[in-house]
């Protein structure tokens, strides 16, 4: 295991694999508990499976950008630890399954090789920054918005405000006012904007999907480019402490900004400046502005046989590029799998003919950029031989679809089952549509909406049915979904619960009426001409139970009758004292600060220290059967219990003490004080804990 370990250049990842590897024989020796265990593998990309005793590994990519030598990497990774297959998500990272959680710092020490992390990729962290696919080559583009969105990962990543939030935080980044990252249902999303000759970004926030979605809100029409960085640390600091921590289902910043006013909010940001190192943060862009490189090797003339497939290939899957003579290519990937064998073999191809670069997008495609006109003939060929030429690329029939029952713990029905079946009734019975990119149709195996099937024009959602005593597979079917852009979007209605297997006669009914009464309207149009009750009226056959027969038991791509399981354990805890937990968690996070203050990172170090005051406040409150569901809370709470009792003497209320955090600008005269102060109230706390145990 030591090999492994010391072949790490970067001396970050390889201290962040070793405290890993430590925390798993801490969790198998039962000296952590389940609930602390899981908050720490999700926050490095480890999330467990339907299956027991296996780990889903999710690989961060932002904006979905690979190399060649990445995608090589991640395919010897995958053929190693997993079973060779990739899925691409809806936020453009890569999923492997069925990993051994023993051999995963050892996983990520291979990935690190090509600076690839699995860092922050799950859990209740910043996820992974999407964008849109075609970022720097989008001929409607004011400029290129991946510098930026790499920029804000960087920034981000390991940085101490976002590393326990409450909940998820995502962010996304559009190239376009066409908005195809979609920044209506994130939490921060970025529309590039030039503004009197300067760069910046519209910016959206506190939208998502979920089994609430919510529209995000307009923050500003105009952000500078040296300013987005700022902004999104003065928010996501608000979002830590005062987002739900208790209630799963409340604590995203959606519910946070509901409950406390847009206003109130916005407040609690413009108080929290002073924190911040900094104004403005200028972002590196040089790596990005570098002409279109040459192919390694010279790309072979070739002779199309089959010109008519050719052109339909080039009218349904090749995107013009804003570089003159440049195109990119859409590979439809099929529920966004893929393996290894075809993976290395198109590594090989846009490493020695293209420009080293894919992209993978949020409908869980692949995108080759940088292709000279003249050598899209050889790319065609060399594609087919990968049966990576499929028409249809972003079209009616590009079903996106999350995992569901195949691996997902929280999956209530088969999403790939039926999504594989409805782009096999579309190629064959509608083949009209392969090239409508209006229509959207998108699947979720259960009301979190990894599958974004609510903002979709027509949606389906995993449910379960009874008929009698028994329980049949059910989709809940959605209409009327859809982006609008420039920030605007709008939620699909829950329209009507089938049986599963009516799902392909329920798309069929739809889209006849479409043909038949739709009269030349884009279909978003026709949804509301004619009424939601109106889709109920036709569909509503499709969901009498009292005629089920026997396949209607058994879901999609499945063999055996169907059998309602959501949430399936991951691995037993054993019982611990969680109070010894925070208590130790809190010395973590004053030597982290400690270490900070060392490496000159005084902002960093604050936030450590402040993190420390939290938890071992936390832990205290825990000890007294006091909970609360976020950091100002606990902090309030802190005071009422403990320093009006006077059962612990601070020179000032606790608030007091812990909100120096955004009274002082981060120097390093302040980091060392308040560094300082969270050691005394550390010693304090654990000389309360110590007297209590012994008074039990």
């Amino acid at each position: 295991m030591e090999s492994f370990r010391t072949e790490i250049e970067n001396p970050v990842v390889q201290r962040e694999i070793i405290e890993l590897e430590k925390k798993i024989h801490l969790f198998r020796g039962g000296k952590i508990d389940d609930e602390r265990f899981r908050s720490l593998r999700l926050a490095r990309g480890i999330y467990g499976q339907r299956q027991e005793g296996v780990q889903m590994i999710r690989i961060k990519l932002p904006y979905g950008k690979v190399t060649s030598e990445q995608l090589v990497r991640i395919t010897q990774v995958s053929d190693e630890y997993s079973t060779g297959r990739l899925h691409i998500t809806t936020r453009q990272d890569i999923q492997i399954h069925y990993v051994s959680l023993d051999r995963t710092p050892e996983l990520w020490a291979d990935l690190a090789k090509d600076d690839i992390t699995l860092r922050e990729a799950c859990g209740n962290t910043v996820r992974n920054i999407t964008g849109s696919e075609l970022a720097g080559v989008d001929v409607n583009e004011p400029f290129d918005v991946s510098p930026y969105a790499h920029g804000l990962f960087q920034y981000l990543l390991r940085n101490p405000i976002c590393q326990e939030m409450g909940r998820k935080f995502k962010i996304s980044f559009s190239s376009s006012d066409e908005d195809t990252a979609l920044s209506y249902l994130h939490d921060l999303g970025f529309i590039p904007k030039i503004k009197d000759g300067q760069k910046g970004f519209k910016i959206m926030f506190g939208g998502g999907l979920g089994s609430q979605p919510a529209h995000a809100e307009l923050l500003s029409e105009f952000v500078p480019v040296n300013e987005i960085i700022p902004t999104a640390e003065g928010i996501i600091r608000i979002f830590d402490r005062y987002g739900e921590r208790a209630k799963r289902m409340k604590a995203r910043m959606k519910f946070l900004i509901k409950e406390m006013g847009r206003d109130v909010f916005l407040d609690l940001v413009e108080q929290e400046k002073k924190a911040i190192a900094f104004e403005t943060y200028e972002i590196d862009t040089t790596a990005f502005d570098g002409p279109i490189p040459e192919p390694l090797l010279e790309v072979p003339q070739v002779t199309i046989e089959d010109t008519e497939a050719y052109e339909a290939w080039k009218n349904s899957n090749v995107i013009k590029q804003k570089q003159d003579g440049y195109y990119a290519i859409g590979i439809k990937v099929l529920l966004g799998d893929f393996y290894t064998d075809k993976a290395r073999l198109l590594a090989n191809l846009i490493k020695n003919y293209g420009a080293n670069e894919l992209r993978f997008s949020l409908r869980q495609n692949i995108v080759i950029r940088h292709i000279k006109e003249e050598n899209l003939p050889f790319f065609y060929q060399e594609l087919a031989k990968l049966d990576f030429v499929q028409l249809g690329y972003n079209s009616v029939g590009d079903i996106t679809a999350c995992p569901g029952t195949d691996t997902c713990n929280l999956g209530i029905a088969s999403s790939t089952g039926i999504a594989e079946e409805l782009e096999r009734v579309l190629t064959a019975e509608y083949p009209q549509y392969l090239n409508n990119r209006e229509i959207e149709i998108k699947i979720s195996g259960c009301m979190n909406a990894c599958g974004q099937h609510n903002m979709s024009a027509i949606g389906f959602q995993g449910m379960s049915i009874n008929s009698g005593k028994l329980v049949a597979p059910a989709l809940q079917v959605l209409l009327g979904g859809g982006r609008l852009g420039n920030g605007a979007g709008r939620f699909a209605d829950k329209v009507i619960k089938v049986p599963s297997r009516r799902g392909p006669d329920a798309l069929r009914t739809i889209l006849n009426d479409f043909d038949a009464n739709g009269s030349g309207q884009k279909f978003l149009d026709y949804y509301d001409t004619k009424g939601e009750k109106y889709f109920y009226e036709i569909l509503k056959p499709y969901a009498d139970v009292t005629n089920l027969t026997e396949a209607d038991f058994v879901d999609w791509g499945n063999a055996d009758n169907y059998v309602k399981a959501v949430g399936v354990g991951e691995c037993a805890g054993v019982v611990i004292d969680l109070v010894a937990t925070l208590l130790f968690e809190a010395k973590e996070k004053l030597i982290l600060a400690q270490e900070s203050f060392d490496n000159q990172k005084w902002s960093d170090a604050i936030y450590h220290a402040y993190a420390g005051f939290v938890n071992g406040a936390k832990a205290l409150l825990l000890s007294e059967n006091q909970k609360t569901n976020h950091h100002a809370g606990i902090v309030d709470l802190f005071d009422t219990v403990f320093i009006e009792n006077n059962k612990i003497e601070l020179n000032s209320t606790f608030k007091d003490l812990v909100y120096q955090i955004n009274k002082n600008e981060p120097s390093e005269a302040f980091a060392k004080d308040y560094i300082a102060q969270a050691v005394v109230f550390f010693d304090k706390i654990e000389t309360f804990r110590a007297q209590e145990l012994a008074n039990a």
